[in-house]
């Protein structure tokens, strides 16, 4: 009797699911089958020139600012007009303890000015959609810090995290999952390697995630090498099958996936319900 409630209930909670796959946004209309990649461009505001370049290319990037940096407010305002997404990209410890700047978060500091760092960062960016960090291999490994970050971004509401897992210990995504937070991991670095022939291998890496995967991230920032690459690149992903969309859809798009993947096993539970109750 317990197995049959429990395989009911289970049966249930994936119909919901299912639901919710059945009102997936219009925005997907022609889209569905064909892979999707977001490029965030990191460490925007403190040149000027390489980030209006960075903002004005004719594509679906996303931005994250470093706080309290000379150019942010002008360049989040631009890329929020030209209909282009921001992020906060805010410094966090590393493991060799580097110069984090002024905002950043380290494990010692007391919950308040934890806390205050975040808001004031979030107040010297306008147009914050998603936050992601900054550096962290140290801070991003730390329980009560990622714990300490993600119930402030919950209460800010509408906004999404996003991993930049500049260690693989990081526990960020696990910790915004437990929360409930919408977001991702990155799974590419474009320019760790500052070289075109580099940055192509990185990106064609990225479409194949993409293609294997359906979604992928990829990280990069507004070096000459790397704008330059995307100048040439981006206007060849429609012939390549690809989209390319801000990371808050693509986050969307990860989970239509995700609820998408859960429809077999529905239908297997369901049968599996049948079969048990035929049975008695």
């Amino acid at each position: 009797m317990i197995a049959r409630l429990v395989v009911c209930y289970m049966t249930i909670v994936f119909a919901c699911q299912v639901v919710a796959e059945d009102r997936t946004p219009l925005k997907y209309a022609g889209n569905l089958d064909r892979p999707v990649i977001s490029i965030i461009i990191d460490d925007m505001g403190e040149r000027y020139a390489l980030g209006r370049h960075a903002v004005k290319i004719p594509a679906q990037l996303t931005y994250s600012f470093l706080p309290h940096t000379p150019y942010a407010r002008h360049l989040a305002t631009l890329a929020h007009q030209l209909d282009k997404e921001v992020m906060l990209h805010i410094p966090m410890e590393t493991q060799d303890h580097r110069h984090l700047g002024r905002g950043g978060l380290r494990p010692d500091m007391p919950h308040r000015l934890f806390i205050n760092n975040i808001l004031n960062c979030l107040a010297s960016v306008p147009y914050v959609r998603g936050i992601n960090n900054h550096m962290g291999s140290y801070l991003t490994q730390d329980p009560k810090s990622m714990r300490w970050l993600m119930e402030e971004i919950t209460r800010q509401g509408s906004l999404y995290f996003i991993d930049s897992h500049t260690t693989k210990y990081s526990i960020a995504h696990q910790v915004a999952n437990d929360y409930q937070l919408p977001g991702f991991q990155r799974n590419v670095f474009l320019d760790n390697v500052r070289e075109p022939q580099a940055i192509a291998r990185q990106f064609q890496r990225l479409l194949s995630i993409a293609r294997d995967q359906g979604v992928a991230l990829a990280i990069g920032h507004p070096h000459p090498e790397t704008l330059a690459f995307l100048d040439s690149a981006l206007p060849l992903l429609e012939e390549r099958g690809i989209v390319l969309l801000p990371v808050s859809e693509l986050i969307e798009r990860a989970q239509y996936l995700k609820t998408r993947q859960l429809r077999p096993i529905l239908a297997r539970r369901s049968v599996e319900f049948g079969e048990s109750k035929a049975e008695n």
